[in-house]
């Protein structure tokens, strides 16, 4: 999923979508080390999709922040 649209979606949506995606990952790990998957390929792109959430969670955790500081200074 691309970034800009995981930035549409608010901070509950992307920790769901967080959970949903690591537990795909697991899936697809199990599988690997089964010898069921066809696509290894699919692993790296899970992970690189968990790291796009987490960036994305922190942003607006971080602006979130910045919104405060400037509203208390």
């Amino acid at each position: 999923m691309k970034a800009s649209k995981l930035r549409e979606l608010s901070v509950a949506e992307l920790e769901q979508k967080l959970n949903e995606t690591v537990q795909k990952l697991f899936q697809l790990k199990f599988k690997n080390a089964s010898g069921q998957l066809k696509n290894p390929l699919e692993i790296r792109l899970m992970r690189r999709d968990i790291a796009r959430i987490k960036t994305v969670l922190a942003e607006s955790k971080l602006s979130k922040e910045r919104e405060e500081q400037r509203e208390k200074g």
